[in-house]
């Protein structure tokens, strides 16, 4: 996928994006401490190697099959609207691909590299719109460079010199064994995962670009009942590093009303006259 056209000499990400759609705390200025461009870079390297070692163990799958061609169609609808929070994402080399492993997993890296791993898609038995929810969420995380302030956090402020050296795969919670050869070692970043506020933080923003995508918002409420279905004794690991639970459902559905019009306009209709939201699990509910 390629980058969105873009004539601004100097971008940024915004701490509000516009006065409808929700409202989120302002970006923290450590984020300045790290360059940018530098962390994109090393994104772009440590993307490039996962794929190549997936591709090696015939783990990337191609571009036509169903499901590669089914992500990309959903980015198609919600990348447009990714430059409403951060401008510097028109000029990003967006890119998605699937990895076929069993790992109930996403990610975007900063500069819009996105991969999701093929577990996610037929353990959740995953909906158009909760695919649009799970890559809103992860493109939120890039969007309000939540990567940048956790490694300014952490005192890595040379993002090349070190993130290079000690890998972004842990921190991203990927199969170290799609990435230890690419990165040199099979690093623990745990101390670069995401907190508690930037996961309600990704959630709400992601809720916004998919909603005016024409994605359904209510459907991150189901994708989280599904999460909580799945092996409750040993969570996957996108479960793990992202909490789930009643109080995330909770703040998703208080933040319905500032997303639901957003929702009813890209579709065209009423509020009023939006059916519920219902998913492909007879357990789960109708969501009004």
């Amino acid at each position: 996928m390629t980058a969105l056209a873009c004539a601004t000499p100097a971008v940024e990400a915004k701490d509000e994006a516009s006065p409808d759609g929700v409202k989120v705390d302002k970006m923290s200025p450590l984020r300045n401490l790290v360059p940018e461009a530098e962390l994109e870079a090393t994104a772009l390297q440590q993307y490039t190697s996962i794929k190549q070692q997936a591709n090696k163990q015939g783990a990337l799958l191609p571009d036509s099959h169903p499901e590669v061609q089914r992500l990309r169609r959903i980015a198609a609808k919600v990348i447009p609207h990714a430059t409403r929070w951060n401008e510097r994402a028109a000029q990003w080399q967006w890119e998605i691909n699937l990895i076929d492993a069993k790992d109930i997993n996403a990610f975007c890296m900063p500069g819009g590299k996105i991969a999701f791993f093929s577990g996610i898609l037929s353990t959740l038995k995953l909906t158009d719109d909760e695919v649009a929810i799970v890559m809103g969420h992860e493109i939120a995380h890039a969007l309000r460079e939540h990567g940048r302030e956790r490694v300014a956090k952490s005192g890595l402020t040379s993002a090349g010199a070190k993130l290079a050296g000690i890998g972004l795969s842990a921190w991203l919670g990927i199969d170290p064994n799609l990435t230890t050869a690419a990165t040199g070692v099979g690093a623990n970043l745990a101390m670069l995962r995401f907190s508690r506020d930037d996961e309600t933080e990704a959630d709400l923003v992601g809720l916004d670009v998919v909603a005016r995508a024409g994605y359904d918002p209510r459907a991150g409420i189901a994708l989280w009942q599904k999460m909580g279905m799945v092996n409750n004794s040993a969570p996957p690991q996108w479960l793990s590093t992202h909490p789930a639970g009643k109080s995330r459902i909770a703040e998703m559905k208080k933040h319905l009303p500032s997303v639901m019009p957003l929702y009813a306009k890209a579709k065209a209709t009423r509020l009023a006259a939006l059916p519920p939201y219902q998913s492909n699990v007879k357990a789960i509910a109708p969501i009004k």
